[in-house]
């Protein structure tokens, strides 16, 4: 009788899995909205995704795989059977720009199959929302096929196509970052109205003054290990712009004229904003091919010169992916990424920046089934809440920034077999920050300069 039941509750699965309507109308799935529970799917396909390459690119990998009969070619062999597998490229650093590869290829496809739809009636949201499983052979083929991809250029051409993809998500990154300290302000400031005012005053305040010392504690700290007094100049340039950049914009969003036009803004968003833009100048900062002025994470831990420790990386060929800022930028795409998948805003600039609908997803109601469950109904039949196709590309966008952050953004030398730093990936990172800033200072002023348009 168990087995019944177990094989009827495994059919009702598989046809969540693999039918044409929406996961969330299934009986396996869990009572959410439709679209969110899509978004986090895809989502999850991509942090699966950057499991995968964690995994293929921890050190010692290679030579447990080596140790497999009859897998490695040069490795161990079984008598009578031919080692097929390049375990160079299964591991280490091409491993990691295939499996992006594929997870961008992948989420472009959707993105371009996705363009224009305007409701779930449109027949391409039965794909966006559903044959879960089918979508999941499509991404292992791709994957699988962009291992046979030949070494020549791709690395180098990849490269640079990680460095615009990046760049694009550092600035999608801020604006979820602008967002969320926005609904965070939003929320607590409803709160104190509502209840204990001393009490949520007090968390705001306390979280302002956090975000604004660990900032200035990071300037400290720039200036300390990052810098010489004879040599450098570009980090210099780099932080004490960056500094004044971000005092002008957490004064600019006090402004009395600012804070009539729009009574949302205040120090609690400039001050998050100030503390991703160190983080972002400390990321540029590390891919300075100059030692000098990029001391290793070792040598600043051990108060060792940098001068003793010339080169941050182990051996040819091999990529410190554990580095702080790399850990750091994989928490922050964590977060973005899961919180891009169930966000529903209420402001409207970002909105539109990120191609969604305001606060669609709370107007639904769920709906009594059989079972006695209370699961949701379609909420998209009179329109998308987001755009699925821009939603797509923003994952795509993503498979390149973490291509590019398990790397440590180093270049590879094909000739060598080895990763380099380069200048253009600081430049990048450096002027996403500044693209960031004046994104941000935009968002504060456009109501002020522009009072005859609406931005409630």
């Amino acid at each position: 009788m168990g087995a019944c039941m177990a094989l009827c509750s495994l059919a009702s699965c598989a046809s969540c899995l693999c039918g044409s309507a929406p996961c969330l109308l299934c009986g396996c799935c869990p009572s959410s909205n439709n679209s969110t529970v899509t978004r986090l799917v895809f989502s999850f396909f991509l942090l699966l995704g950057t499991l995968v390459s964690i995994i293929m690119i921890l050190p010692g990998m290679e030579t447990q795989l080596r140790k497999i009969p009859g897998f490695c070619q040069g490795g161990s062999t079984i008598p009578g059977v031919e080692n097929q597998f390049n375990c160079d490229v299964i591991v280490g650093y091409k491993s990691v720009y295939r499996m992006c590869f594929a997870m961008a290829c992948f989420f472009f496809l959707f993105s371009a199959i996705m363009i224009r739809v305007r409701t779930s009636k449109d027949p391409r949201a039965v794909v966006q929302n559903g044959f879960w499983f089918f979508k999941f052979l499509i991404l292992v083929g791709i994957t699988v096929g962009a291992f046979f991809i030949p070494d020549g250029t791709f690395h180098n051409v990849w490269f640079y196509f990680g460095i615009v993809g990046s760049f694009m998500f550092i600035l999608i990154q801020l604006i979820l970052l602008i967002d969320f300290a926005h609904s965070w302000n939003e929320v607590w400031v409803r709160n104190a109205e509502e209840g204990n005012s001393k009490c949520w005053f007090f968390g705001l305040l306390f979280f302002t003054i956090l975000h604004y010392a660990l900032a200035f504690a990071a300037v400290v700290l720039f200036y300390l290990y990052y810098t010489k007094p004879d040599a450098c100049a570009e980090h210099k340039v780099f932080i004490s712009l960056n500094l004044i950049f971000c005092v002008i914009i957490s004064v600019v969003s006090i402004l009395p004229k600012v804070q009539d036009a729009s009574p949302q803004s205040g120090l609690l968003q400039s001050s998050l904003i100030t503390l991703y833009t160190m983080y972002v100048t400390w990321s540029a900062m590390t891919n300075n091919p100059n030692r000098e002025c990029n001391p290793s994470l070792l040598s600043l831990v051990s108060n060792i010169s940098s001068s003793s420790h010339p080169t941050p990386t182990t051996a040819p060929g091999t990529v410190q992916w554990w580095d702080a800022q790399g850990i750091v930028g994989l928490v922050i795409f964590l977060f973005c990424t899961l919180y891009a998948s169930i966000r529903s805003s209420s402001n409207a600039q970002v909105n539109r920046l990120m191609q969604t609908e305001e606060g669609k997803d709370s107007q639904v109601e769920s709906k009594m089934e059989e079972d006695g469950l209370r699961r949701v109904v379609d909420n998209e039949e009179d329109g998308v809440t987001y755009s699925y196709s821009f939603f797509h590309f923003h994952l795509f966008l993503a498979s390149l920034y973490i291509m590019m952050t398990l790397t440590n953004w180093y270049k590879p030398d094909t000739t060598t077999q080895a990763m380099a730093s380069t200048m253009p990936a600081v430049w990048v990172k450096i002027c996403s920050s500044w693209l960031g800033l004046a994104l941000y200072l935009w968002t504060l002023i456009a109501p002020v300069l522009l009072s005859n348009r609406d931005f409630s």
